[in-house]
């Protein structure tokens, strides 16, 4: 679908032109682009004369057009376009206006500027007269701009910047997003007289000005340490949106003459110089940057310091020894000690010292596994006595030779007993018949 024509209202008054726009199908009931503020207006206008030029500005539905030469005839047309859908729609009629002899008022502020650093913002401006004036700064949220109604109702003075005499106002205040403001500074004298001065665009994260960081240098061993301060450190805004780095340099300082500089770029705010010489002066100064801004800081004051003589290397490696040494001694001997009693448990209770007897080792069947064990019955010796015995003819048979007895290595005392006796009368008796 083509984008149809705008409307277009045209004002002349104190040598501005007004302008008014309306969007395309104001007035019509079923639309086919709903939403009017996607629209964005390209004015163009040029002098009605033989060698006119022609101009071109992007302008709000309501705005106001200046620096027209007096009593001249201006002609205008606007046309309405969608950036984001890549469309451009139809010019409006062209429609034409005389400006009239703008009238200087000495009441008015002039010059009117801005100063921003670290997010801290400065309004200034020039007064034209030394008579006392007051001052009222005002200000607009720019998005109010993009609508179609006339803004003038809707701007707001700035807090501790009413009714002042200076010729400054600090507006830090009323900037709370990223979105973009417009000043003014209202002029009064009296009751009844008051002059508005031109309206200035403020765009926060462009206006601003990014402040040298803060240095600090520290030392471990042979180590430079650079800790750096943000700019604007307290200031969340900044930090969230400026997405900083940091330019380092940093050089040998001798009394005769200055190394050549080194530089080094880092996110963080910290960073390191290894390998720094003793007994030698090293200095630093930081630089903070944006590269989605295209902005950078001025660079940090010079920040000095000295690193101590350097330790000889025999001594550094005997340190390094003792140390090593010592700690080992504090550690091993609580172990050995532990380890020491843990075993002497140990051996007591599945090794014990006390041994059993040579006699009595290995007796019997039983293991033997206390010191307390019952005497066993000690072996006993089988003894028989065979005395000579008389035949029937009268001869003597010497029967020593069959004695017949068991000998140990140990001497009970015991000779017989029951059950022995009755063997050896057994014994006896059979070897009678035998010889018989």
């Amino acid at each position: 679908a083509q984008i149809g024509p705008p409307g277009l209202e045209l004002q002349s008054t104190n040598g501005v032109i007004k302008v008014k726009v309306s969007p395309p199908e104001a007035n019509q009931r079923k639309k086919m682009w709903i939403d009017d503020l996607s629209f964005k207006y390209n004015l163009v206008f040029w002098e009605n004369s033989s060698h006119a030029q022609l101009q071109s500005r992007n302008i709000f539905p309501v705005d106001s057009i200046e620096d027209l030469a007096p009593d001249s005839t201006y002609c205008f047309k606007v046309q309405a376009n969608l950036p984001l859908e890549a469309k451009q729609g139809l010019f409006s009629p062209t429609s034409c206006v005389k400006t009239t002899q703008k009238v200087s008022d000495l009441l008015c502020a002039t010059n009117l500027s801005v100063v921003a650093l670290n997010m801290k913002f400065q309004l200034l401006w020039d007064r034209q007269e030394n008579e006392e004036v007051n001052y009222n700064v005002q200000y607009l949220y720019g998005f109010q701009k993009n609508l179609n109604d006339d803004s003038s109702d809707k701007w707001r003075s700035v807090p501790r910047c009413e009714n002042i005499t200076s010729t400054c106002c600090n507006f830090s205040s009323i900037i709370t997003n990223t979105g973009f403001y417009y000043l003014r500074v209202q002029a009064s004298k009296g009751h009844n007289k008051s002059c508005l001065s031109r309206e200035i665009k403020v765009d926060p994260l462009k206006t601003n000005g990014i402040g040298p960081p803060a240095v600090r240098l520290d030392l471990s061993d042979t180590l430079l340490h650079i800790l750096i301060s943000p700019p604007g450190a307290e200031d969340e805004f900044m930090r969230d949106h400026y997405d900083l780095s940091y330019r380092i340099l940093y050089w040998k300082n001798f009394s005769a003459q200055e190394e050549e500089v080194k530089q080094k770029e880092v996110k963080q705010t910290m960073a390191t110089v290894p390998d720094v010489s003793p007994s030698t002066l090293y200095c630093v100064k930081v630089q903070a940057f944006s590269e989605p801004y295209n902005k950078s800081s001025a660079y940090s004051q010079q920040q000095c310091i000295h690193t101590p003589a350097g330790t000889p290397l025999p001594l550094i490696i005997f340190g390094i020894f003792a140390s090593a040494l010592l700690l080992v001694l504090l550690v091993a001997t609580p172990v050995g000690f532990v380890l020491y009693h843990a075993y002497n448990k140990i051996k007591y209770v599945f090794f014990p010292s006390c041994q059993p007897p040579l006699n009595i080792e290995g007796f019997g069947a039983q293991a033997i596994s206390s010191p307390y064990l019952s005497a066993a019955e000690e072996p006993v010796e089988s003894c028989w006595v065979i005395e000579s015995v008389i035949t029937e003819e009268g001869n003597e048979i010497d029967l020593t030779d069959h004695k017949h007895s068991k000998h140990s290595s140990r001497d009970s005392g015991n000779y017989s007993n029951d059950n022995n006796s009755s063997g050896s009368k057994g014994s006896k008796e059979t070897l009678e018949k035998e010889i018989v």
